[in-house]
């Protein structure tokens, strides 16, 4: 068990040290920000859809190594998504950290396991899962901004 929490604590450093698809996306054609109060995570989704599909997502932000992590993980896994699965994904990784252990997480999800510990912890579910609400909001064309509170 050590082990592997060394594992999942050394994927999230990875992707805070180095996170994927960070930064604007000049071509996007949807945006939602994202703020946590409680701990000051904020974070700005930058989304291509087109036909229905995400084309493109970048995001930028700061925050704590869960958040901007858990940021990263989805940049990759909700590209190729059509809006349903994204959804679908989102409210599959959702149930999973504010569940308990008996919610299984989407099979497309494997990697956001890494972020399981976070259920015990309340506060930082809303880290885990600001950027998820933000990409979701992106996705519905929302302007307001996404709080945690």
């Amino acid at each position: 068990m050590s082990d592997l929490r060394e594992l999942y604590q050394e994927i999230i450093l990875d992707h805070n040290r180095s996170p994927r698809n960070f930064g604007v996306l000049d071509d996007s054609n949807r945006t939602a920000k994202g703020h946590n109060p409680l701990c000051g995570d904020v974070v700005t989704i930058y989304l291509l859809l087109k036909d229905g599909m995400v084309e493109k997502l970048h995001f930028e932000g700061k925050g704590c190594a869960i958040s901007i992590a858990s940021a990263s993980i989805m940049t990759e896994l909700i590209v190729g998504k059509t809006v349903a699965e994204a959804n679908a994904l989102f409210q599959s990784f959702h149930n999973f950290v504010a569940g308990d252990d008996a919610v299984e997480l989407h099979e497309d999800l494997e990697e956001l396991r890494v972020l399981a510990g976070v259920r015990a912890f309340p506060m930082r579910v809303k880290c885990a899962t600001l950027a998820w609400h933000s990409m979701v909001a992106a996705l519905n064309d929302e302007s307001k901004t996404v709080v945690t509170e």
